[in-house]
Formats: structure tokens, sequence, C-alpha cells
């Protein structure tokens, strides 16, 4: 198996290349040229496996042979050690068919450690055999720029640079990052959103000659490998719940498309999926193209669910390139339309064949509040904002008895304290090996939203790419 560019001219690429890579070398995103798939039979085999051994055997495929067996299934193994649930992603039975899937066991107490810290130990297996360094180069809406940084710390092969729209995330999120103590760590606060962010990533990695010059990488989702690792924990609620036997649907909060491309993933490698539902706040641009079947990019509105405040979906165009039956050509030009229009339109028969995977709802703050109380009430669950939008969009659609639905619970709720007192009257705790937070110092940078300033920065603060 290689990876292609969705645009289509870039050259075709093995697993480790594409994990080091990023975005492609034409502006498009590295999507395998086929899917591997499991069979009932082979579904059935993965019963009963510990959430790292199931991570193992999915992800196994996709490797080209780049990574020994043995190197994989220890990084795999070391990356869900420290996870602080024994089932790494545990189910939580809400009411007769709902479940909440909680994917905040990790360091960073968000769903992006179950790909992330196996992403920085794969950098470090690849890049220590190439004696060679890399500058990871991330946007983070919130939770991705701390996951990130706790995965690359004091990692001898990266120097890791995020930057996150100033004033425009939870305290928390921020101070999460901000104050990690580590020489390859900078935190730079843009004067933006998150677009504008990811906007100047994206602006680097099209830069051929600063591209090269520093060897940059991504965590973002626009990284493949970020993707693939998070289909793990689909196969996992799936096997937990009817062992591959029936279709579970999942009602997934996402602003990026990531996480829920990863599902989409996961069905399209045989894992029995009903449906995959988008649930998006105020900043509605997927919710739009799902019950219109057109993208308009608006201002980006702050909310209650920072993470989700976005208007340009990067991996969308991983799902739309499958929708334009894989014509680079096609998807290209409306991608150029849409980033010089701000308004992409698909053909009624895209649309239909969309929305028989996806489909998706909106709410405001006033209704994921709402929802965050309705939740403690009825179960003494407290959850996050992003997650109240996973739940409120499931009972929105909960049509079928006898289809499971499990919401993804993405973020811890003392990641956003203040909308959770605010619903509940109570302020949820940070786990203890957070309980000095805010007592922490704070490293970071602001910088305009211009290139040309943050690759000067980036310039003068990164490391030689290869190493001695």
């Amino acid at each position: 198996m290689l990876y292609v560019s969705t645009r289509g001219k870039a050259p075709k690429l093995p697993f480790d290349e594409v994990l080091l890579a990023g975005l492609a070398r034409d502006g498009g995103l590295y999507v395998p040229t086929a899917f591997p798939k499991f069979d009932p039979a082979a579904l059935r085999g993965l019963n009963d496996l510990s959430y790292p051994d199931l991570a193992v055997r999915v992800m196994t495929p996709f490797l080209n042979s780049r990574i020994e067996l043995k190197d994989f299934a220890r990084m795999v193994n070391e990356a869900y050690a420290d996870f602080d649930d024994p089932e790494i992603a545990p189910l939580r039975k809400l009411d007769q068919n709902l479940w909440l899937m909680e994917l905040f066991h990790g360091p960073t107490l968000a769903f992006k450690d179950y790909a992330l810290q196996l992403v920085g130990r794969l950098f470090d297996h690849v890049l220590q055999a190439r004696r060679q360094r890399i500058t990871v180069i991330g946007a983070t809406s919130g939770d991705t720029g701390s996951a990130a940084i706790e995965a690359c710390r004091d990692r001898q092969s990266i120097d890791i640079f995020i930057l996150h729209p100033k004033g425009r995330i939870s305290e928390v999120q921020r101070r999460q990052m901000t104050t990690v103590d580590a020489t390859n760590v900078y935190n730079i606060a843009i004067d933006g959103t998150f677009d504008d962010c990811q906007g100047l990533v994206k602006g680097m990695f099209n830069d051929a000659i600063f591209r090269d010059e520093l060897g940059l990488s991504s965590v973002n989702s626009i990284n493949w490998v970020r993707i693939l690792a998070q289909t793990v924990y689909y196969f996992s609620a799936v096997l937990k719940l009817c062992a591959a036997k029936s279709n579970v649907t999942f009602a997934v909060p996402t602003g990026n498309f990531g996480n829920v491309y990863a599902g989409y993933v996961a069905k399209q490698m045989g894992l029995p999926i009903h449906r995959l539902i988008v649930g998006t706040n105020r900043n509605d641009i997927l919710f739009r193209f799902f019950t219109q079947g057109q993208m308009t990019v608006r201002t980006v509105e702050p909310s209650l669910s920072p993470a989700m405040d976005i208007q340009i979906s990067s991996n969308f165009e991983r799902f739309l390139f499958d929708l334009y039956g894989r014509d680079a050509e096609k998807l290209r030009t409306s991608m150029e339309t849409f980033h010089s229009t701000g308004q992409l339109n698909v053909e009624k028969r895209i649309f239909n064949q969309s929305v028989k995977i996806f489909s998706a709802h909106r709410f405001d703050d006033e209704a994921t509040l709402r929802m965050i109380k309705e939740v403690y009430e009825e179960s003494r669950v407290l959850i996050d904002p992003h997650t109240a939008i996973a739940i409120a969009s499931a009972r929105a659609e909960m049509d079928d008895a006898d289809i499971p639905v499990v919401a993804l619970a993405s973020a811890h709720p003392a990641k956003f304290p203040d909308a959770v007192e605010q619903a509940t009257g109570y302020r949820p705790a940070l786990p203890a090996r957070l309980a000095d937070l805010f007592e922490r110092e704070e490293r970071m940078i602001s910088l305009p939203n211009d290139l040309d300033e943050v690759q000067a920065y980036i310039r003068e603060n990164a490391s030689p790419k290869r190493m001695a």
C-alpha cells in the first residue's frame, strides 16, 4: 500500500514518508490507495483484545512493512501505558440505547492524546534511524496543541511550534501548552482565529524552501497517521457493544472533520457503522453542507465549545476526494474555487451520496448549557461543552431502538470549568497531576497574523534539520 495526495500532483509515498510529510507538496492531503478490509470473520477475531493489541491489529495493514511489527507494538503499548483507565476508551451507558465513549483518559484530558501519544513515538523512532531532526508545526483550536506538546516534549529529534488563536481558547487549554518546561517547545499566540492559524501552517508547508530548510512536519489531523490512530476507538466501541454483529451509530462533535472522518475510515474498513452524526456549534459550515449541499465560509464566532470554532474544515477534502470518485483534478479545481471564493457547491448526486453516511445538527451556547445541565441532573455525569453537542446530536436522531448510538466525549469537563459551572453550579476539579496548573509559569510569544513574522521566529529558534 502506498499513499496518494488528494490533489494528484505529489509523489506517492510509503507510510513512514507520509508520517514525516504531513501535508503533501501539492497542498493536498495523503490518503491510502485503498482501505484494507476486515470481513465479519476478521472482526470476530478482534473480540476480547486489549486496546493496545486492537490498535496494533487495526493499524498494521497500513504500515507497508516500513516499521518492524515488534517496534510498532512496543510503541503502541508505551503510548497507552499511562492512560488513567484500564479500558483506555471506556463506555458509559447514559440511557436505554445511548452510550458515552470517554476519550479523555490520556495525559492532556482530550481525545487528541489517543493519536498523538503514538505519533510522537513514531516520529522519534523514524528520525533516530535516519539521524534527522524535524520541525513540527501545528495549529490548535484548543486540544491538539497540548496533546502534541505532551507527545513531542523533550524528544531529541523534534522541535515543536504550536500556534493558537490568542484569547479564543479556555485558560486550562492554554496553560496546558504554555506551562510545559521543555527546551524544544514553542508556543505562539496568533492575533486571529483558528482558521488564521491553520492558514499560516499551510502557508509554511506550501513554501518549499522554508519547508525543506527546517524539515517541516505536522501534528494536525492533516497528518494521515493522526486519522489512522483515531479509527481504533471506533473499532473498540463496536466490538464492546455488539461484537461487530450489528450496526452502531456515532455522534461526533467536530470542527475540522478529523475525528468523524476517522469513523468514516473505519466504516470503509468494514466496521458496521450505521451512520455518523456530525455535531456543530454556531460555526456550522459542516451542518450547512450536510443539509444544503454547499459550503460557504462565514466569520468565525467565539463559543463555549472553542475546539469547534472553525469555518474551514481541512479533513473534509479527504471525504470529498472519495465523493468525487478519487478524481484529483476535479477535487483540485473545487478546492481552488473554495479557497478563492469561500464557497463550494456539489451536484445533487454527490450530496445524496454524502448524506447516506453523514447527518448533522447544530446547537448554540444556550442549548449546549441546557444539555450539560440535563445530563448532570439525569445521571450526575459532568460533560464538557463539546461532549454536550455530541449527546444533543445523538438524541436528535435516535429513531431506531435496535441501533445503539455512541456519543464521543472528546474532553474532560475540567478543561472547561466555567461553562460546566454555569450549567450545573458545580465546578469540576482538575485531576491530581494537573492540580497546580494555575501556579506554573507560562512561556509563549504573541505574534500578528503575518506569515513572514511567524516564519522568521521559527527560523530563529528551530534547530538544524540534520542531527550530528
